[in-house]
């Protein structure tokens, strides 16, 4: 049993009411949802929200009704972590039998195609690690070209190497942690407190489909780049 989730709070400093708007024709909701209803290897799909309206919208086109997300779990800094856990538990109970596989796609990134659900099963599959993450290759590395102030407010190199790394190419290899996809052992989510407590894995996917709507400024990206693909 394979278990898809959407977590989509109403709440949203930055682009106020984000996951309902609409973009390019439907809700940005829909744009994850949508596409785990139609991935044939998602046996169920839950949506935890605070928001009636999108609780009752994800319940129409065939969300598990398990009822609106805790208060505790609806606040700005509610850990992903434990909408996870609580989205998993009751899911199977309306369920009634086990979930061997939970799947999350973050609501605020749209731009995931099929083949990135697939490809993390896949590679779940295939590595049976804790835990399968979205990645993108990170445009900025912090030991070539990032940097930080010291207590003098003089720029140091935020992670420095014997030697220092003085070509890109040379620096080791960074990863920009996306909402894209998730794929976890419901074993490891239910055991574990933070995402990286067991063996967490990358799976890759290009930067034109890893933005995550954080701010007008991303939204206006995100909404082009939607756009060009549609036609």
């Amino acid at each position: 049993m394979i278990l898809g989730h959407i977590g989509a709070r109403k709440g949203s400093k930055g682009v106020p009411g984000k996951n309902f708007k609409d973009l390019c024709g439907k809700p940005v909701l829909d744009w994850s949802l949508d596409l785990l209803l139609e991935t044939p290897r998602i046996d169920a799909v839950v949506v935890s929200t605070d928001c009636q309206t999108m609780y009752a919208h994800a319940i129409a086109k065939g969300a598990l009704d398990i009822g609106l997300r805790p208060a505790a779990l609806a606040t700005d800094d509610a850990p992903k972590w434990g909408v996870w856990q609580h989205a998993l538990d009751a899911a199977q109970a309306q369920l009634g039998q086990a979930v061997t596989t939970f799947v999350d796609l973050d609501c605020t990134s749209p731009l995931r195609l099929p083949e990135d659900v697939d490809g993390a099963l896949d590679l779940f599959a295939s590595e049976r690690p804790d835990m399968v993450m979205s990645c993108c290759e990170s445009r900025k590395n912090p030991y070539f070209n990032m940097v930080e102030p010291d207590e003098t407010g003089a720029l140091r190199v935020s992670k420095s190497l014997p030697g220092g790394i003085w070509a890109r190419q040379n620096a080791p290899t960074v990863y920009d942690h996306v909402g894209v996809v998730y794929v976890l052992d419901p074993a490891y989510l239910r055991k574990a407190r933070t995402i990286y407590e067991g063996r967490v894995i990358p799976y890759l996917v290009p930067p034109e489909r890893s933005l995550d709507i954080d701010t007008p400024f991303d939204w206006v990206m995100v909404e082009a780049l939607m756009k060009q693909r549609l036609g």
